[in-house]
């Protein structure tokens, strides 16, 4: 489908960290900063795109033309992907969803302190993998999604994408988080199909949104 046509893509995007609460005040997170996400709903609003921007807790200021659902957990972004990517027809997965949560919450302040001895421990579970759960039921639409890895990046990426059923997969490092320029590589099945280094995460962004035409 292209903007010549009637109805125009439906593109969904994902952005910024999750927050997996251990009580009321305290919390397990990342230091994704949304960045990237935003520049990509917003390139792809610029093209006449309809955009669904499903954002974790991050201080950014919505694209304008976006449709933006803020959520918090990994179980929350899930349910918000699971009402809004049947009716899509791509998707970008930039979120930094948290791999696992508590697996109690306390209803008050945990009160650590109080329990005495040298330390604790913290049980979690893990959350659910949100890409492959989505990209088990794509069909025919795109699914873009994201890695970043800190050593052996292209191998990982790659097999990354196999196993989580996606298109293509972007791969950066530890130094995009909460940064205006990243160095990103962009795989397919096939391999490496483009390397941009250290540049501006909205040029990026563009470069990610022609990949649905």
């Amino acid at each position: 489908m292209t903007l010549e046509d009637e109805k125009p893509l439906h593109v969904i995007v994902t952005a910024g960290p999750t927050r997996e609460y251990i009580d009321p005040v305290r919390y397990l997170s990342n230091e994704s900063s949304g960045t990237m996400g935003f520049a990509i709903a917003r390139a792809a609003a610029e093209r006449g795109y309809r955009v669904t921007l499903i954002a974790g807790p991050v201080h950014q200021e919505t694209p304008p033309g976006v449709d933006r659902v803020d959520v918090v957990s990994a179980l929350d972004m899930l349910a918000a992907l699971k009402e809004h990517f049947p009716g899509a027809d791509a998707i970008f997965m930039a979120a930094a969803v948290g791999d696992f949560r508590p697996a109690e919450r306390f209803e008050g302040k945990w009160k650590r302190k109080e329990e005495g001895g040298d330390g604790t421990t913290l049980a979690l579970v893990e959350n659910p993998d949100l890409l492959a759960t989505i990209a088990a039921e794509k069909g025919a639409r795109k699914v873009i999604a994201f890695a970043l890895e800190t050593a052996d990046g292209e191998a990982r990426a790659a097999k990354k994408l196999i196993t989580k059923n996606a298109d293509y997969i972007v791969l950066n490092g530890a130094a995009a988080l909460n940064a205006a320029s990243s160095s990103v590589t962009l795989i397919d099945r096939k391999g490496v199909v483009w390397k941009r280094e250290d540049r501006p995460k909205s040029e990026t962004a563009g470069r990610l949104v022609d990949l649905l035409t």
